[in-house]
């Protein structure tokens, strides 16, 4: 695979710092939109049946127009609350479900919105992955590194490798041809379990095996947006891979961003001695060090 020079790493990252702002501005507008469209339609439901109600029951109308009322102040409280959490950056009080709204009802209706409105599902997805971090953060909770699973896509994986890494992530042999040798040194750096799977169904057995309390994902819009809805309760930070061959082909990612992330939710009391990894010397791990490895050993005993 080409070396990704680290100048396209920082242009990278200071181009998605830049666009942060705007995709919250997409979240918000599409989540006005939606709600909007929900309260017009059941405005709509409210008027037209009124007439033909009285001749049911003479309460019919009243009990009718409470219920359709109650149904539009709760779209109203939804909408107006993951808007004040997303841009107060905290969960306020009485909308402490805020994520689970924005996961199992507004994203849908974002799609639906978005697609009325020709924009394209990747835009929307990447707006929705945007905030929900910003959701994620503003639980403040930290973890002990046990707590915590790194779990990458295969497209990392150089296209060309016949190793397979879904059984085990120690089966590389790290010829440093594609990121999975220096993500190995960030996981065993920091005492992290490191996964890499090659679908949805792979990711949940992961998931259920490791029984984490955070999830890091690396992965395209598509499939952070579909993990973040599958994995609902448990909470996913996902983190955008770049894809300079493509979709889903020779992938890579910010190692910067990924142990950014890591140190923001660990715990400081497990920060490994020396401080942050220097990712242009990170080390390869090599095999007599991947047998005897902490990450390795805990892994044989749970399985």
């Amino acid at each position: 695979m080409k070396e990704l020079k680290l100048s396209t790493v920082e242009e990278f990252d200071s181009e998605d710092l830049n666009v942060g702002k705007a995709k919250k501005r997409l979240f918000i507008g599409l989540v006005a939109a939606a709600g909007t469209v929900v309260v017009l339609f059941l405005l709509l439901v409210l008027v037209l049946p009124l007439i033909g109600l009285t001749n049911i029951h003479p309460w019919a109308p009243y009990i009718f127009s409470l219920l359709v009322g109650m149904l539009i102040l709760l779209v109203i409280w939804a909408t107006s609350g993951l808007l004040f959490s997303i841009l107060f950056g905290r969960s306020l009080p009485l909308f402490s479900k805020m994520r689970g709204l924005t996961i199992k009802l507004f994203l849908p209706l974002m799609t639906l919105v978005g697609k009325v409105l020709g924009i394209p599902k990747n835009k929307v997805r990447s707006s929705f992955v945007k905030v929900n971090n910003d959701l994620v953060n503003s639980l403040a909770k930290q973890y002990k590194p046990e707590e915590l699973l790194l779990l990458m896509p295969h497209c990392l994986q150089r296209s060309k490798c016949d190793m397979r890494l879904t059984y085990s992530i120690h089966n590389c042999k790290q010829c440093g041809r594609c990121p999975i040798d220096k993500l190995i040194g960030l996981s065993e750096h920091y005492g992290i379990h490191l996964a890499v799977a090659t679908g949805g169904t792979i990711a949940r057995r992961i998931v259920v095996q490791r029984r984490p309390k955070l999830i890091l994902a690396v992965a395209c819009e598509r499939d952070l947006a579909s993990g973040i809805q599958d994995t609902y309760p448990l909470p996913v930070f996902g983190i955008l891979n770049f894809r300079p061959h493509g979709p889903c082909l020779d992938t890579n990612v910010s190692l910067q961003a990924l142990e950014s992330a890591i140190r923001q939710f660990m715990d400081p009391r497990y920060y490994p001695a020396g401080g942050p990894v220097s990712h242009e010397k990170i080390r390869i791990v090599k095999e007599n060090e991947v047998k005897n490895s902490p990450a390795v050993q805990q892994a044989s005993q749970v399985s």
